[in-house]
């Protein structure tokens, strides 16, 4: 599709903003994945013990790589094509539920955000200051009408969001570590809390964007 977003949340997921077309399979496609892995997560997590959680945290993850191949298959379909930004969270959700399931660590599922988040920070904050917008060219200005300086803006404030949730991810790894968090608390701000916020985090972006040459939907219809 053409729309902005089309990365599915999760455990290995990047946030990004809400689509801008095709809005109920867009959503579906982000969403759908995340919603597998929490139901998953919750359904097997009967046990006690922390052996218990982690099983059932191995259990989200198969889900959630399963559920992330068929949104891929889903996007081709329906939407013709599948964005850059999600092959690449394909790749990370993929790759990472693969390690997941190999350590079998609960300890290594809390820290993989950290890890993903800080790329991506070093990747639109190292692309800012070298004077190249990685956001336009990850979702292939998906946005009509922004300018080279709207996405560049963008790229730096979505590092900057990334780095952000990065550092916040890590203080709760250490909290967890010390036995003062725990999984399931970090797990349900990580679904729900993250999603919320990078929603909020959108609507803060959306003056930058239409001071920045957005089209909007009643401006692309006049211009038809």
């Amino acid at each position: 599709s053409d729309t902005l977003d089309q990365l599915p949340t999760g455990p290995e997921a990047v946030p990004v903003p809400p689509p801008a077309k095709h809005g109920a399979l867009n959503f579906a496609i982000d969403f759908g994945p995340l919603l597998i892995f929490f139901l998953a997560y919750k359904f097997s997590s009967g046990g006690e013990g922390a052996f218990a959680a982690t099983t059932a945290a191995i259990k989200g993850t198969v889900a959630f790589m399963v559920a992330i191949v068929i949104a891929m298959a889903v996007s081709k379909w329906k939407l013709g094509r599948i964005s850059p930004m999600l092959w690449l969270s394909s790749i990370l959700v993929i790759g990472f539920g693969a390690l997941t399931v190999y350590f079998h660590d609960e300890s290594f599922i809390v820290m993989k955000p950290t890890i993903i988040y800080g790329a991506f920070a070093a990747l639109l904050l190292g692309g800012y200051f070298a004077g190249k917008p990685m956001l336009k060219y990850l979702l292939q200005s998906a946005l009509d009408g922004i300018t080279e300086r709207g996405w560049m803006l963008l790229s730096r404030n979505w590092g900057l969001f990334f780095l952000a949730l990065g550092v916040a991810n890590h203080i709760m790894y250490v909290l967890i570590q010390r036995g003062q968090f725990s999984f399931d608390t970090w797990l349900t701000i990580k679904v729900w809390g993250i999603t919320a916020l990078s929603f909020l985090f959108t609507l803060t972006q959306l003056p930058v964007m239409i001071k920045n040459g957005l089209a909007l939907p009643e401006e692309a219809a006049t211009d038809k």
